[in-house]
């Protein structure tokens, strides 16, 4: 069985906790005595348990990440990206999943963060007045990803100007009538997750520097799933003019509206195209162009920030109470099979129906 501190003091001539902050990397213990230290504590067999680390210390080599369904694949490649970037600072992932409306209540009254992370990583939630005042009574360094905030760090992508090199890339194929299905997170705006409307605001944008006129029933939304993305294509194959291209809100929903595409007799691409949002792990299988917005690269930086924070915090260097800056993580189009030029004429019924 392994020494104790408090032998480990005793043969270096110090304190205890003297032990405790050298073996953590922590200030005020001089080289010469940090190196001492942990030669004694290698021959002692000392191993210094994690919670009485904390509780000497206050610090407990974790980083929060809160998400609000773990189950997600976006969340999910976001949470594998940051723990690479954490562990490779030499700390731990702790994962809290909100689940539900009762569960983000509990969270954010609760308390739970006290005293068992360093640092806090909030996933694509809408935080409200309280939310945001609780992260900030913890005084820790905190990150928020998906959104900008005045307040903590944060770390998203241009979705606007994602989503209008999307739609552009349909426009540059000849394709005039160009529908979108967004997500529609109504349901779970209480679970927590922030909807993207800036890859709403990109694809109007890109059809009227196109001289096409949106309109409202070329634009159909639904859940954030492969069934929901069925749903709302139904509707689109519905309309009197059906579309020639679908720029999607997310890869999941775009292979729902593949699917149910198919089902109703087109042939993709040849009638119809089809470009997600995400560059899932299936979409490669499923041939779908789609923007690649980085998510692993999304959770490593918004990690990096966390940990620069927290350096600067053990250092004692001003302001280091905070998570700085905003990083905007770069996106690109990725072309597959999925998108073909226009086969066929038709008027398009925004325009049409701007002219009424």
């Amino acid at each position: 069985m392994g020494a104790g501190i408090d032998e480990v003091a005793e043969r270096a001539g110090v304190a205890a906790s003297t032990v405790s902050r050298a073996l953590r990397g922590l200030p005020g213990v001089s080289e010469g005595t940090r190196e001492r230290i942990r030669q004694l504590a290698s021959e002692l067999g000392y191993q210094p348990l994690p919670s009485a680390a904390r509780l000497a210390t206050g610090v407990t080599g974790t980083v929060a990440v809160v998400v609000p369904d773990a189950t997600k694949w976006f969340f999910g490649q976001v949470v594998s990206g940051a723990a690479g970037a954490v562990r490779a600072a030499g700390r731990d992932v702790l994962l809290f999943e909100l689940g539900d409306g009762e569960g983000r209540r509990r969270f954010f009254i609760g308390g739970v963060l006290r005293g068992r992370a360093d640092a806090v990583l909030v996933l694509s939630l809408k935080l409200s007045q309280a939310e945001v005042g609780m992260l900030r009574a913890l005084d820790l360094p905190v990150v928020v990803l998906g959104q900008s905030s005045e307040f903590f760090g944060s770390v998203r992508v241009d979705e606007r100007a994602a989503a209008r090199a999307a739609v552009r890339h349909l426009l540059d194929l000849g394709h005039r009538s160009i529908a979108m299905i967004g997500i529609d997170d109504e349901a779970e705006v209480t679970a927590g997750s922030a909807a993207p409307p800036s890859r709403v605001a990109g694809y109007r944008q890109a059809l009227l520097a196109a001289g096409i006129t949106p309109a409202a029933d070329c634009e159909q939304s639904a859940p954030n799933s492969v069934a929901g993305g069925r749903t709302a294509m139904r509707r689109l194959l519905a309309a009197p003019v059906p579309p020639t291209a679908v720029f999607v809100g997310s890869d999941e929903m775009a292979f729902g509206a593949m699917r149910e595409a198919e089902a109703a007799g087109l042939e993709i691409p040849r009638d119809i195209s089809f470009v997600g949002f995400d560059n899932h792990d299936f979409a490669p299988v499923m041939d779908l162009t789609t923007v690649d917005q980085d998510v692993r690269g999304q959770g490593a930086a918004a990690a990096e920030l966390l940990v620069a924070a927290l350096e600067r915090r053990v250092a004692g260097a001003p302001g280091s109470e905070s998570a700085r800056g905003t990083r905007t993580v770069k996106t690109r189009l990725v072309v597959r099979g999925s998108t073909a030029a226009a086969a066929r004429t038709t008027t398009n019924p925004t325009t049409a129906k701007a002219g009424n």
